[in-house]
Formats: C-alpha cells, structure tokens, sequence
C-alpha cells in the first residue's frame, strides 16, 4: 500500500499516518481526537496532534490554533435519553476568521478528498469562532 493516498482535489495527498491515527481512534480508542493540517510546502495532509484517551472536547478546542485552519475528529461517547451509551464521531473543519484567504481556500478544496478516507463519520461541522463549534453544538447534533 502507498504511504500517501492521492486527494482528488488540489493535489493534496493524504499521508498514511492520518489513516493509522483515525483507525486508531475508532476501534481501539486509544484517543479522543485527532488533529490534521496541510502542510503547504509538501502539499500533504498530516498529523498535527493526536488527543490523549482522558482528554475531552476542551482539550480539542484549546489545539486548534486562532489563525490558522485545520481538519478535527471527535469521537463523542455519550448517553441517550434511554439511557443507552453511544458514540457518534465528528468530522470538524476548522476555519477561523483570521486565518488567511489562501489557507481557507486550500482547507475547503481539500475537505472532501480527506473525508472519503476517512470512513464511520457522521456528523460534519464546520465553524469560523468557537462558538459554532461548541460543546453544546456537538451534544445538540448527537441527539
């Protein structure tokens, strides 16, 4: 297998450690969250951070970066109002408002290329400020 999985736009590739990572996650719940960025130069999609398993939301918004955009999932456990435990996994597009032009571009034409691999989403958020992407917004889309 290619260690990089070719994007169908902009010519991101996608490096097999965003895979490995998000697998990781799903089934073997060895973390909470995983943070990818672009890295410009070698026009890949790579690891930023990886979120401990006791780590929660809050430590998901406090790495994603105020000027810069970046691609998050989340594994959300929970309960439901049967008092049955769940677990829905967020895609989240990370776009903040001082961030630049290009890079928003670059973000939102390479989002779908990423998103295929990435199999066992369902929910997709995407947020400017904080805000629109709160825990409140995450627990409300669950339901």
């Amino acid at each position: 297998m290619a260690m990089a999985f070719k994007m169908a736009t902009e010519g991101m590739r996608v490096k097999q450690e965003c895979l490995s990572s998000f697998m990781e996650m799903k089934w073997k719940r060895v973390s909470r969250y995983v943070v990818f960025k672009i890295d410009e130069k070698t026009r890949e999609v790579m690891v930023d951070k990886v979120g401990r398993p006791g780590e929660g939301y809050d430590g998901l918004a406090a790495s994603l970066p105020t000027d810069d955009c970046r691609y998050a999932v989340f594994d959300f456990d929970f309960v439901s109002v049967d008092n049955c435990p769940k677990r829905k996994m967020f895609f989240i597009t990370w776009s903040p408002t001082a961030s630049r032009i290009r890079s928003k571009i670059l973000y939102a034409t390479s989002k779908q290329g990423l998103r295929r691999l990435l199999d066992g989403i369902h929910y997709e958020v995407q947020a400017t400020d904080p805000t629109e992407m709160g825990f409140d917004v995450i627990k409300e889309r669950a339901n």
